[in-house]
């Protein structure tokens, strides 16, 4: 995965919330250092047939500003102030039964 600016990484998560619908309420979005861990493990979002989306930005800094952002904006579902300075990847996945928000 490589690095992106942040207006991408809005963007795509917005198409991504889009295309699958919902309200942005039923939205989680958060950043880690690990999204792999963070997402499928911790939130337990299952890898096949689930909607979700991991974008890396250049820095945390970067992460924690479109994290923000959108969480403020559109109200979904997340808090800011998670991770460390590694944490530069911004996920977001549709909350299900299945998942741990």
């Amino acid at each position: 995965m490589s690095a992106i600016s942040k207006q991408q990484i809005h963007d795509d998560i917005l198409a991504h919330i889009k295309q699958e619908g919902g309200t942005f309420s039923s939205w989680y979005v958060g950043i880690a250092s690990d999204p792999q861990q963070r997402v499928f493990e911790d939130h337990q979002v299952p890898k096949e047939n689930a909607w979700f989306i991991i974008r890396e930005a250049f820095s945390s800094h970067d992460a924690r500003e479109v994290e923000k952002f959108i969480l403020e904006t559109y109200k979904t579902d997340g808090g800011t102030g998670g991770g460390d300075n590694t944490t530069k990847f911004v996920y977001a996945y549709k909350k299900t039964a299945h998942t741990n928000p």
